[in-house]
């Protein structure tokens, strides 16, 4: 299969783990960086279709340009 050929399959696979794995121990390097993190935003960041992530990034887009406009305005 070339690289330009759709596989729509893929997108279906099973994602599921299986009922027999082991769980790893917790990383403490990892526990440490997801005291910080904000889990509850990226939750609902990806409840967002790929469009509506990017449109919410133009818009962020948007309003920093004008902070910046207003910074220089102002000075």
């Amino acid at each position: 299969m070339s690289h330009r050929e759709h596989k729509p399959e893929a997108a279906q696979r099973d994602t599921s783990l299986p009922e027999d794995r082991v769980p790893l121990p917790p990383d403490p390097v990892i526990e440490v960086y997801k005291r910080d993190i904000d889990r509850t935003l990226l939750r609902e960041n990806l409840k967002l279709t790929p469009e509506q992530r990017l449109l919410q990034l133009m818009d962020f887009q948007r309003f920093f340009e004008e902070l910046q406009k207003a910074g220089r305005n102002h000075t």
